[in-house]
């Protein structure tokens, strides 16, 4: 069901049970044994997809276990601004957890900060414990401070995402930076982390249709959704109520105090932006620096998102598109840009109706799954080569590759273990905006967004659903404004297919410091994705708090 909503990111395959290098490796087989040729651009491709497979700057992976309620109640000082750490309203950070972070550079540390405000009853844990990892930075004679940065998702890993740090980050800015990543609470490594449901349940969620069009496609859509719901709140429900982003922020307040920096200087990317956001409305003064790339709209209203999100992937298949059919070897023709994808949809509707080949256990080669690889595909242009093999082997009967390349997008191994990320996605999505519990609703908005966007609005509003039958209210948008903070970068990408181009300049607009800048690209997030006009201005704001004229457009 459904494509991965809320601006969730393709990560590049960080799984405990499979390298991403051989992630990336059984997608070259795949695409090699489909025809296509290991030319430059593929050898490119994974030259970086390797490097990313890693540990940086030789962080080690070490454990650091500690009794979370060792030293309770005792409160630890910012070192900068003297005040008691509150992250939550009355919990403290334990000085384990400090220590623990402060004093083993290089090292995973663990941070423990209260589940809520406090008061009332609750569950028997007391705390989360975030995991946390620091990079120390490569010139540490001209050292800035920490860089927190923020994959997105939600329910992305900070952890895997700072072990990519070479790809994530440039090396201007990681000679003067520690890289800094954390899960944040119920994700990843995160104790206790948000889960909902099995891996063969996850299978069998994702192989349901997400164009119902019959009673008991419907049916099952809506059952589907239900058992979504309810084993969250089976397995996670004493979690739900506290993982929220608000509360998300209020913890990288207490991981930038714990840190020494006075202010907080941070990279945040897709729904990393939303976190960002939120962070400079709570402590506005605490800010630094913020690059919010790959920006979510804090305005938008639940549907409203989904919509635009659809919009966006509509917008980012027509460029793929349009590339293909200028191409000799195109699956998809080369006829008009309609024409190539009425050629993909004619076969998407025979896969529904018969699913194709597929060499990946536990996986049909069906409809909503080759949409997810198509979907999974249009996140960044080097994959784009990865799709045409796809669709090429799908046109001659065999789906492995696009449900592989859906795979990781939803962070599912070959063995069918998943993170948590659909779990903790699902989680926070539906307690940071209110949605509909009319069934009716959700048809009308359904046959709506399928009108704005054919080929993406239904599968992603109805990827929503669980949120019709989650055991918590959403809560309703807050206008993020961060009065009184020092400039904040927004980035957007003109044809981002999951975060639109539009919601960056509605978060630049609607900050008071908000600086927009633009790149005239492809893909999803902006920054080290191949505009040196992008890379440059991101690091002078970062290093040297040089702002772009607001509204740039890079090429």
């Amino acid at each position: 069901m459904g494509v991965l909503p809320g601006g969730g990111q393709l990560t590049g395959g960080q799984h405990d049970d499979l390298p991403a290098a051989a992630r990336v490796r059984r997608l070259e087989e795949r695409a090699i044994a489909a025809g296509l040729t290991t030319d430059e651009e593929l050898d490119a491709v994974l030259a970086r997809l390797y490097a990313t497979a890693s540990p940086v700057n030789g962080a080690q992976m070490v454990a650091r276990a500690w009794d979370a309620d060792r030293g309770l109640g005792r409160q630890r000082r910012d070192p900068v601004h003297g005040a008691a750490i509150t992250p939550a309203g009355t919990g403290h950070l334990t000085e384990p957890g400090l220590a623990a972070l402060v004093t083993q550079g290089g090292l995973i540390g663990t941070a423990a900060v209260e589940r809520a405000r406090g008061g009332g009853r609750g569950p028997a844990w007391r705390r989360f414990s975030l995991p946390v990892i620091r990079l120390p930075a490569t010139d540490p004679a001209r050292r800035i401070g920490s860089l927190v940065i923020n994959p997105g998702g939600p329910g992305g890993s900070g952890i895997a995402y700072a072990l990519q740090a070479r790809s994530v980050v440039s090396a201007a800015v990681s000679a003067r930076f520690d890289v800094v990543g954390f899960d944040p609470r119920g994700v990843g490594a995160s104790m206790p982390a948000i889960h909902c449901l099995t891996g063969q349940q996850l299978d069998t969620y994702f192989a349901t249709s997400d164009n119902p069009v019959t009673p008991a496609q419907l049916a099952a859509v809506i059952a589907q959704a239900k058992i979504f719901a309810h084993g969250c709140e089976q397995r996670s429900g004493a979690l739900l109520p506290y993982v929220g982003t608000r509360n998300a922020a209020r913890d990288m307040d207490v991981l930038r105090a714990a840190l020494g920096d006075a202010k907080l200087t941070y990279l945040g990317k897709s729904y990393g932006t939303y976190l960002g956001a939120w962070y400079a409305q709570l402590f506005p003064s605490h800010v630094r620096a913020l690059v919010l790339d790959g920006a979510v709209s804090p305005d938008e209203s639940a549907f409203g998102m989904n919509v635009v999100q659809a919009q966006g992937f509509e917008v980012a298949l027509r460029s793929f598109t349009a590339d293909c059919v200028r191409r000799v070897a195109c699956p998809l023709g080369h006829g008009t840009v309609n024409t190539g994808i009425a050629r993909l949809q004619g076969l998407l509707d025979r896969a529904a109706r018969k699913p194709l080949i597929s060499q990946v256990a536990g996986q049909p080669a069906n409809a909503p799954l080759m949409l997810n690889g198509v979907a999974s595909a249009l996140y960044s242009k080097g994959y784009w080569q990865y799709l045409r093999a796809g669709l090429t082997g799908a046109f001659a009967g065999n789906g492995t590759l696009l449900v592989e390349l859906g795979d990781l997008l939803v962070e599912r191994g070959p063995t069918g273990r998943y993170t948590n990320l659909v779990d903790a996605n699902t989680a926070v999505n539906c307690l940071d905006r209110p949605w509909p519990r009319s069934l009716a609703a959700w048809r009308s908005a359904a046959d709506a967004a399928a009108k704005a966007a054919p080929q993406f609005g239904a599968p992603i509003m109805w990827g929503s659903l669980p949120c019709a039958y989650w055991p918590l209210r959403g809560e309703a948008p807050v206008p993020l404004r961060a009065a009184g903070a020092p400039p904040i970068l927004v980035v957007g990408t003109t044809r981002d297919p999951a975060t639109p181009f539009r919601w960056a300049q509605a978060l630049a607009e609607g900050l008071r410091s908000g600086i927009l800048l633009g790149w005239n690209g492809d893909g999803h997030t902006a920054y080290l994705e191949g505009s040196g006009c992008v890379d440059t201005a991101v690091d002078q704001y970062l290093i040297s708090l040089r702002t772009p004229h607001n509204g740039t457009i890079c090429p």
